[in-house]
């Protein structure tokens, strides 16, 4: 049976799955901002109580403590799913890599079930590492990667292939309606301190004053893409109309390595911190910088904040940040 989607022109009521984490909680935000009633759903595994905090009263927000690996149910009508559950940074997810796997896949299947029962419009966070480390320069969705299956990275390279396949199967059977962002690395407010991933890594270090940990010899590159523009696009995606029959890469094409990310974090900080270099990690990419021409025709999106101040504001979180009181999670 082929569903009828049917939508408002204005979300009215959407569920977040990771929305306590980085990126999920200013979605979170976005969303009611635009006068969306907001549901976030978190397991708290890597997500953070105190970025949510501050929504705790909010009339339109409302607090669900769940695992997607269990099957997820949800009273009410719903509008738009957004599937942000899943730990991002290596160092989190390789810690508990059957985890990762189970949430990516399941996550999914559940995710797209509770879609397919409300006839909800549903977006999956993937990633820019489905691309492993590249052999194509930049990376354009029509590129099938080249990942190794079997390495320490694989739990979450696979995990998030195998999501989208199962997003495009669903869709080809008229079951639901989906899109997919392939997300490159993003930073803002609101990262874990022990993210694990660069720009943490270097700010807090370089507040701290301790050496700046630099993997290789840092002439490996990224694209950082600041979390308000991320944001900005995966509305932009979940918005378009009719669905894109692709995944769309969301991401900053401006390209650095990252001895220069160093240097730049060093400056604005006014750190007098010391480089010191490490082995690189296992299939970590050599080179990351999206192709992001689809998002651009099919969405009119594209970052639009500098580096340095996106990395400011950054900084300026990891100076000021404190704990907050977690706020209660309905059963």
């Amino acid at each position: 049976m082929t569903i009828e989607f049917a939508h408002p022109p204005v979300p009215r009521r959407a569920l977040v799955a990771g929305g306590a984490g980085f990126l999920g909680s200013h979605l979170c935000d976005a969303l009611l901002a635009q006068g969306c009633e907001v549901i976030c759903l978190d397991s708290f595994v890597t997500g953070d109580a105190a970025n949510v905090a501050p929504l705790a009263n909010h009339p339109g927000f409302t607090l669900v403590e769940a695992d997607v690996r269990e099957p997820v149910r949800i009273e009410g009508p719903l509008d738009r799913i957004y599937n942000l559950a899943c730990a991002a940074s290596p160092r989190h997810y390789q810690a508990d890599p059957l985890h990762t796997m189970m949430t990516c896949v399941h996550g999914a299947v559940h995710l797209l079930e509770l879609a397919e029962a409300k006839g909800a419009r549903f977006l999956q966070a993937s990633t820019s590492e489905v691309y492993g480390d590249p052999e194509q320069h930049p990376q354009a969705e029509s590129y099938l990667g080249h990942v190794n299956c079997t390495g320490p990275r694989a739990c979450y390279d696979e995990g998030k292939r195998a999501a989208e396949t199962i997003c495009f199967d669903l869709a080809r059977q008229g079951r639901a309606d989906v899109r997919v962002a392939r997300i490159f690395n993003t930073y803002g407010p609101r990262m874990r301190r022990d993210d694990g991933r660069i720009v943490s890594n270097l700010v807090v270090q370089a507040l701290a004053g301790r050496p700046l940990t630099v993997h290789g010899d840092g002439t490996q590159t990224r694209s950082f893409c600041f979390v308000a523009d991320l944001v900005a696009g995966l509305q932009a995606l979940m918005e378009a109309d009719p669905a894109p029959t692709t995944p769309v890469n969301l991401g900053n094409p401006e390209e650095y390595t990252i001895l220069a990310l160093a240097e730049i974090v060093r400056r604005l900080t006014g750190s007098g911190s010391d480089l010191a270099f490490h082995p690189l990690p296992t299939d970590d990419p050599r080179r990351r910088r999206p192709d992001i021409g689809q998002a651009r025709q099919l969405l009119g999106w594209a970052p639009s904040t500098p580096l340095e101040a996106g990395l400011a504001a950054t900084i300026e979180h990891f100076r000021l940040a404190a704990p907050a009181p977690r706020p209660r999670a309905v059963p």
